[in-house]
């Protein structure tokens, strides 16, 4: 059983047992912990317990929904009450909190098991999460490989069959690019789409929360639990929430695919781009109209979103910045340079954002949906700082946000789906839609999931 879905049905039809199913995840954790370390804590005598009272209410009739009763787990950003909550950082590394994190809160009453805390870079702060105080995360694909970050362990976690979702966050690609370099799927759902209440935070204005699965149609069904307003986040949107689940079979008639002809197609590595562009003749297989468009000027909008991170990740971090030992020294590289980062800059960041969000309303009236690759490579090497790319030296973080950070500063909602293998290492496309239009990225994600067949790439363990 490789999905949610799958795994509901069996839990309905008494084929196997949540207790089951948990001692499964918890074995497979075990064994690829050393080789992995997908995981900071690993919650089992919780996850039993959860388990087998998940399994006495559907014995008594009681059924909370397709995640009831199925092994999940949590980048260390969510806090949980009575569970450790470090953010991979030294800083926070006994941190048992008092409350759950809304995310906690909604999994659990949609009846999930959870079975630990996943892995990620320190403070959610990068793209290869090798965490200098908790242990590198490897790429189940190649374990001499960088699974992404900043959610690493999240998709490692999926990739490798330890758990049937994760939680990721995201402030500039961190849920999309484990997601691209493990082979899974990734939702960042629209600012304000999901609650940052218990969440700790990076950056004041560009973190998402949102799944890493092993199908489109598995996001659906996680962020069909997890979306609606929060009081308690004065970001949470009060916005209609949709019925997010993909139809059983789907056809994309008068779907306009929007294929940008400039920037996302430009310097990639050999393959991905041909991958991707063959998925968008999938769609218009299905009836989806292909409209070629000049995207806005996304190398500015990355600018405009690495002052605004800089700026307000060190901020975020200000009260801490007096313990210099307790921080790794790539994340504390970025922090300083944030503080010296001038006001003014940060304001016209701000005043660009705005101009950048009209231009794509704009671009948006003349497709649905905007389909590029989400990395512009596969995953680089544990350690591995920089990277050629169609003959050009690139530094390896730039490189694997590239295509994805410019999406934070504008707030849509942005979907990772696995498009193929380059070399025996999984490659993804990324759909971009409008604000709050999840129910629409997704419909065309899952009929082009089901038309590629993605949920059928080898397993990497």
């Amino acid at each position: 059983m490789r999905t949610i879905l799958e795994a509901a049905q069996a839990l309905r039809n008494r084929r196997i047992t949540s207790a089951e199913l948990t001692r499964q995840s918890l074995n497979h954790i075990a064994k690829s912990q050393p080789e992995l370390n997908a995981f900071i804590t690993v919650c089992e005598e919780h996850a039993v317990r959860q388990a087998a009272e998940r399994d006495r209410e559907l014995a008594a009739g009681a059924d909370r929904g397709p995640l009831h009763g199925i092994p999940i787990a949590l980048k260390d950003v969510f806090e949980t009450r009575g569970i450790r909550t470090t953010c991979g950082s030294l800083l926070f590394r006994d941190h048992i909190p008092e409350r759950d994190a809304a995310v906690a809160e909604r999994v659990a009453a949609a009846g999930a098991v959870l079975v630990g805390k996943t892995n990620m870079h320190e403070l959610a702060y990068g793209t290869s999460s090798s965490n200098p105080h908790f242990g590198a995360v490897h790429n189940p694909w190649d374990t001499s490989r960088v699974p992404g970050g900043s959610s690493g362990g999240s998709g490692a976690a999926v990739a490798a069959g330890l758990c049937y979702m994760a939680m990721g966050s995201d402030t500039g690609g961190s849920i999309r690019i484990p997601a691209a370099f493990c082979g899974t799927v990734g939702l960042k759902p629209t600012y304000g789409r999901v609650s940052r209440y218990g969440v700790m935070p990076l950056d004041f204005t560009l973190d998402h929360m949102g799944p890493l699965t092993r199908s489109v149609r598995d996001a659906a069904i996680v962020l069909q639990a997890l979306a609606g307003h929060d009081p308690r986040d004065h970001t949470s949107s009060t916005h209609r929430v949709a019925k997010y689940l993909p139809a059983a079979k789907i056809a994309l008639k008068g779907i306009r695919i929007g294929v940008p002809e400039n920037f996302y197609f430009e310097r990639c590595e050999g393959g991905i781009a041909g991958l991707v562009l063959q998925m968008a003749q999938q769609g218009a297989g299905l009836g989806a109209r292909l409209v070629e468009v000049r995207v806005p000027d996304i190398a500015g909008l990355n600018a405009v979103s690495r002052a605004i991170l800089l700026a307000e990740a060190s901020a975020c971090m200000e009260p801490h910045l007096d313990r210099r030992d307790q921080f790794g020294a790539d994340v504390l590289f970025l922090l300083d340079q944030g503080r010296l980062l001038a006001a003014t800059d940060y304001v016209q960041a701000q005043r660009l954002r705005r101009l950048y969000q009209i231009e794509f309303a704009r671009l948006f009236e003349h497709i649905d949906v905007l389909l590029t690759p989400t990395t512009p490579n596969r995953a680089p090497g544990i350690g591995q700082t920089t990277l050629t790319i169609g003959g050009e030296s690139e530094d390896a973080r730039l490189a694997a946000t590239r295509f994805v950070r410019g999406i934070n500063v504008l707030g849509l909602p942005a979907l990772s789906l696995p498009c193929g293998l380059v070399e025996g290492l999984p490659v993804s496309a990324q759909l971009i839609g409008r604000a709050f239009e999840e129910a629409l990225i997704l419909r065309v994600g899952a009929a082009l999931e089901d038309a590629t067949a993605s949920t059928g790439l080898p397993r990497p363990l």
